[in-house]
């Protein structure tokens, strides 16, 4: 059954790396609803968090892929009950016709949003939350004079985890092991390597 994953990568901060994983994407013809690149709690690694519909089976495929890529950390793909998230919202609106028809104050009170500009010619409210809740709010502006709309890509936080940064320092905080591992292949070079 397709449902939306989002699917979290950490990686390194390499040039062309974005454009690598959207080809595992576009190769497989699936679409990205959002896509937000950040840096993560972990100095120097990056964290990536990319929306998709999807059957669990393609997902855990594309998140196999994703991670065979040599600046890839670690890939987590989760349902929306897994995780915590939100998104960002700006709506432009002509400030004649919000002053005049709406009361300001119960506007942003009843939908959580708040002013960020205003000027003569327009206002820009800014709201954050689920996708359904910023549609809210454009259906109520769009008869009060909707000049533009603009929505974030989704940030999430898994719910059941400890965090990538834990994972990290567990690792730096082995001892490397004093045993020598043979490589059993060594002695068996002719067998092995041909051509």
């Amino acid at each position: 059954m397709r449902q939306e994953y989002t699917i979290t990568v950490y990686t390194e901060n390499q040039i062309g790396l974005l454009n690598r994983i959207a080809i595992i994407f576009s190769r497989r013809k699936i679409n990205i609803h959002s896509l937000n690149t950040s840096p993560s709690e972990v100095e120097g690694i990056h964290r990536f968090n990319i929306v998709i519909e999807e059957t669990e089976d393609v997902v855990r495929q594309l998140s196999r892929q994703i991670e065979k890529q040599v600046e890839v950390l670690k890939v987590y793909f989760n349902t929306n009950e897994e995780i915590i998230w939100q998104e960002m919202a700006l709506y432009k609106v002509s400030t004649d016709e919000i002053a005049e028809k709406v009361k300001v104050e119960r506007l942003l009170r009843e939908y959580g949003a708040r002013v960020v500009a205003i000027r003569k010619d327009f206002t820009v409210f800014e709201t954050t939350g689920q996708r359904e809740e910023t549609n809210r709010l454009i259906k109520i502006l769009e008869p009060l004079g909707l000049i533009e709309f603009v929505r974030s890509a989704r940030i999430a936080i898994i719910k059941d985890s400890k965090g990538f940064h834990e994972k990290v320092k567990e690792f730096e905080a082995r001892e490397p092991s004093a045993e020598v591992v043979e490589n059993e292949y060594l002695d068996k070079k002719e067998e092995v390597f041909t051509m």
